[in-house]
């Protein structure tokens, strides 16, 4: 046993395999395989029952198994059952494949002991070594308990007790003459009338866009941009939409003319609105996005454009570009080119002073500056 106790600790046995009783491992030694068996005898379902019924008078233990673990106080339980859970030396039965003459080998020692170990960590293995899992001894012992708990509602003879319970006793309360006797209360304050509403600033005119039509329409292009996204067409979703950009796409997806004035009001920047719509018509969210953000594109894509443009045109005939950031500005002909984190360019024209957006978007400089141009 000493010899199996240090063979268990040095981790040559392979994973242990436990079921109703039986308990097997395999290992190796000397390069020579080796499996071990233990087999132990289970309970019969007289023994089990009557186990349970003893477990179901210990209020404490059975609802402990019932919670998921397994009580110490089981194995007086047990006792009082006349059932052996624990097994003793003749309990067990051995079986390896080595060579060894001892009765109870190393290897079958060391399945002992590392048994042993897996007990301290899930005590509900020895129940299912006696032949009933976790699961199946929780539902047996539920059932004697409800068992148990309805005989306890019955009388010897099995009928339930001609006892009735007392009549609950009526709370003290006020005879009913007194109290409609008694002078009606102030009723209290009415409370404060509500606000008018606010209609300074609602448009009197009707509206004739269908809000349903609106909201289709929204939930299509939106579909649409998802679906692009899970077929890899574009390298992100679509983000949420604040109250902002909301209120830009729906103008620039084509309401009723009396819907803008709204629209206008309610997006928060009245001044910058027109051109925000002008630039989702042209190309969408990522459209705004160019009319707004000002950022540094990779060597690579500026070195990129810079090819593109001297290859689309006569070196004579290429305007001279002003290139800050992702805004390249033809001097002095107010148009611009804006490079989009999409990779393509947006042609803009210069108007009161402002850049508006032009034309659609290219992924070819040349393409979109000779359309700015010709435009």
């Amino acid at each position: 046993m000493k010899r199996g106790r240090a063979y268990a600790r040095t981790g040559q046995l392979g994973p242990i395999t436990v079921s109703p009783g039986r308990l097997s491992t395999t290992g190796y030694e000397d390069g020579d395989p080796f499996r071990t068996v233990l087999t132990l005898h289970g309970l019969d379902d007289a023994a089990w029952e009557s186990l349970w019924e003893k477990t179901a008078e210990r209020p404490e233990v059975a609802d402990g198994m019932l919670a998921g673990e397994l009580p110490p106080d089981l194995l007086e339980a047990a006792e009082d059952a006349r059932v052996s859970l624990l097994p003793g030396y003749a309990d067990l039965e051995a079986d390896c494949d080595c060579d060894a003459l001892e009765y109870v080998c190393t290897h079958a020692a060391a399945l002992s002991y590392q048994a042993s170990w897996l007990l301290d960590e899930d005590p509900f293995l020895l129940l299912l070594l006696r032949g009933r899992s976790a699961s199946e001894a929780q539902e047996e012992l539920r059932s004697v308990v409800l068992l148990q708990a309805i005989a306890g509602g019955l009388g010897s003879a099995g009928t339930r007790q001609d006892t009735k319970p007392a009549a609950p006793s009526m709370p003290d309360g006020i005879p009913a003459e007194e109290m409609f006797g008694r002078a009606p209360a102030a009723l209290p304050a009415l409370p404060p009338l509500p606000t008018p509403p606010v209609t300074a600033h609602a448009s009197t005119a009707s509206i004739g866009t269908d809000p349903l039509e609106l909201l289709i329409n929204g939930a299509a292009l939106r579909a649409r941009e998802l679906l692009a996204y899970t077929h890899g067409l574009t390298a992100a979703p679509p983000a949420p939409l604040d109250l902002w950009r909301d209120c830009v796409r729906i103008a620039a997806t084509g309401p009723d003319t009396r819907v803008l004035a709204r629209l206008r009001e309610a997006s928060g920047n009245p001044q910058r609105f027109e051109r925000a719509v002008a630039a989702w018509r042209w190309g969408g969210s990522t459209g705004l996005d160019v009319l707004e953000e000002v950022w540094t594109p990779p060597y690579q894509d500026t070195a990129r454009a810079r090819h593109a443009l001297a290859a689309g045109w006569e070196q004579d005939e290429l305007p001279e570009i002003e290139m800050h950031d992702n805004h390249w500005t033809l001097a002095g002909r107010g148009l611009q080119l804006r490079y989009g984190r999409d990779g393509r360019w947006y042609p803009y024209r210069q108007e009161d002073g402002r850049w508006w957006p032009a034309a659609a978007p290219h992924e070819d400089p040349a393409e979109a500056l000779a359309d700015l141009i010709d435009g």
